[in-house]
């Protein structure tokens, strides 16, 4: 007999740790949902101060957005020019006696040297055109004309462009290839912004 009162003692004082544990389960999952309530409440009012700081509009770019808008407004009235995706071409710029300044991106090309170390050649063009047709052949030819600077500079040497003469005929050479490129149009000369030998 007091072997089934062993059995019954631990039966019951398992029993008694199941009902403190199903008490004490019962507790765990009130405070865990309050802990995960106010953690959530954190992160959700974090993240949408964080949105609402980074996502609104500054006063001085609303004002700047507006003032853009007038000035494309007032371009397009002149006739001027746009890129594509709207937004207004600073490459284009009128010059004396009704020429246009049409200034291209700056050309980066590696060099030929005679002991073979690493020479790079930068050169930002500018080119004076004689009207606005000109400029609307220009803009779809930039593929090949960009094809020609780089074929054409990559056979340099650093010799060929020393001195004012150098600077010349480089003048000269790439305002023969220019005017091929976008023939029937014309253009009226080659100005040098920038040559960088490095």
């Amino acid at each position: 007999m007091s072997k089934d009162k062993a059995k019954e003692a631990p039966a019951e004082a398992a029993e008694g740790a199941e009902g403190e544990a199903e008490g004490g389960k019962k507790k765990l999952p009130m405070k865990m949902m309050i802990i995960a309530g106010v953690a959530a409440l954190v992160v959700l009012g974090g993240g949408g101060g964080a949105a609402f700081m980074f996502l609104k509009p500054k006063p001085d770019e609303a004002h700047a957005e507006k003032g853009h808008e007038k000035k494309k407004e007032k371009k397009k009235e002149k006739g001027g020019h746009e890129k594509k995706g709207g937004e207004e071409a600073n490459n284009i710029k009128e010059g004396p006696n009704g020429v246009i300044f049409y200034t291209l991106p700056p050309v980066v090309v590696n060099m030929q040297t005679a002991d073979g170390r690493p020479t790079f050649l930068k050169l930002k063009l500018t080119l004076e055109l004689p009207d606005e047709e000109a400029v609307e052949t220009l803009d779809p030819n930039m593929p090949r004309l960009q094809d020609m600077f780089q074929t054409f500079l990559r056979e340099l040497r650093p010799e060929d462009l020393s001195g004012s003469q150098g600077s010349y005929q480089l003048r000269m050479e790439i305002l023969r290839r220019v005017n091929l490129v976008i023939s029937p149009a014309r253009v009226n000369a080659v100005l040098i912004e920038e040559m960088l030998i490095n």
